[in-house]
């Protein structure tokens, strides 16, 4: 496993801990207040898919995808972008109320949804 293979792989690990950590605060902290509480549920379980998600280039990447792929690292920094916006702005949206900056939630959906697209890229990319 290369040195940027170990990044992708900490960064996902990471991001499920803070998934796990998220959930668990939902259901406790957040439980009179049940906006806030799905909120946190849904970044919960968008980054937790991501974060396994991130894990699964790193897994293709050394198996059937050629190191290096332009297509899979694409993928994993949109996931990462989507983490970011996504999530972040529904944790945010739950906390501290509306961010001064519109669209960052939609921005981080359509970041997720091309990270997959790069993916499906890669793959039809391959090489056997």
């Amino acid at each position: 496993m290369g040195s940027v293979d170990r990044i992708w792989i900490v960064f996902a690990a990471l991001n499920g801990a803070v998934a796990v950590g998220t959930g668990a605060y939902a259901s406790h902290a957040l439980a009179a207040q049940p906006q806030a509480q799905e909120w946190f549920r849904i970044a919960g379980q968008y980054q937790m898919a991501h974060a396994l998600a991130l894990v699964l280039l790193v897994a293709l990447g050394a198996r059937i995808v050629r190191r290096g792929h332009l297509a899979m690292r694409l993928a994993g920094w949109l996931f990462v972008v989507g983490i970011l916006l996504f999530c972040g702005t529904l944790y945010a949206l739950a906390t501290v109320g509306p961010l001064p900056v519109p669209m960052t939630a939609p921005a981080g959906g359509w970041s997720f949804m091309l990270g997959w697209v790069a993916l499906a890229v890669a793959a039809l990319r391959a090489r056997d």
